[in-house]
């Protein structure tokens, strides 16, 4: 027995709802692990760029009233990463410097060099670790946007009750499912597509840094008197 034209429609019509659903999902799902992917390199930047320089710099100074002086020429209120413990450890010395580039013909000229170089690569992380962070919420915010207006404009409750309807028309099944009128609720809670989960509450908001020229003379200063302090101890300790 040949299928009417109402049997061809509602199969049709079960199709088209099908593909639009899980279309959506699908492109929900890949934009949130894309999402995640930026999550955990922005992660990475504050975690092995932004405070491995602090830490560097915190090391160099390590006066605690130059760090304090520090952190007020540089416009931050707080010591991000900061502990005492940091600028006593050999081990936490040896790791962080491990690698850095070392310049200058005069042992001030060189602990100049290594905390402007520092800082200088702090305020490039930060910089792109603000931007990135805007990107990632801005995104998130999208995605929950496009969520919320795709149920709006398809109520998925609604829906399973359109096609229950249809049932002695066309087979319902033609979503993978055969929902009864017991199990509504629960399908339509397997069915239901999440937002996007919040954002990792250690990714911190950081305020901009004041540039370099903005701060030379007054960084130098603390650093020649970092260098006076402990300077030519820390660079033998480094070149071992």
């Amino acid at each position: 027995m040949k299928p009417n034209v109402e049997d061809i429609l509602a199969v049709e019509l079960k199709r088209e709802i099908a593909e639009r659903y899980f279309g959506f999902r699908k492109m929900i799902e890949e934009d949130t692990l894309d999402l995640m992917e930026k999550v955990k390199y922005q992660l990475s930047i504050l975690e092995k760029r932004i405070s491995y320089e602090l830490i560097r710099i915190y090391i160099l100074l390590k006066d605690e009233k130059l760090i304090h002086q520090f952190m007020e020429l540089t416009g931050w209120e707080e010591k991000l990463f900061y502990d005492p413990y940091l600028t006593e450890s050999p081990t936490i010395m040896k790791r962080v410097f491990t690698g850095v580039k070392i310049r200058g013909l005069t042992r001030a000229g060189r602990f100049k060099n290594i905390a402007f170089d520092a800082y200088e690569r702090l305020v490039a992380h930060v910089e792109h670790y603000r931007q990135n962070l805007e990107e990632i919420e801005s995104s998130r915010e999208t995605i929950t946007a496009e969520i919320e207006l795709f149920y709006r404009k398809n109520d998925i409750g609604n829906i399973m009750g359109f096609l229950r309807a249809m049932e002695g028309v066309g087979n319902i099944d033609s979503m993978g499912v055969t929902p009864d009128t017991g199990a509504v609720n629960t399908f339509e809670h397997k069915m239901r597509i999440e937002t996007p989960p919040p954002i990792d509450p250690k990714l911190i908001s950081i305020p901009p840094l004041a540039a370099v020229p903005t701060i030379s003379k007054q960084l130098k200063k603390l650093v020649d008197k970092a260098y006076k302090l402990h300077g030519a101890k820390f660079l033998a300790a480094i070149a071992k």
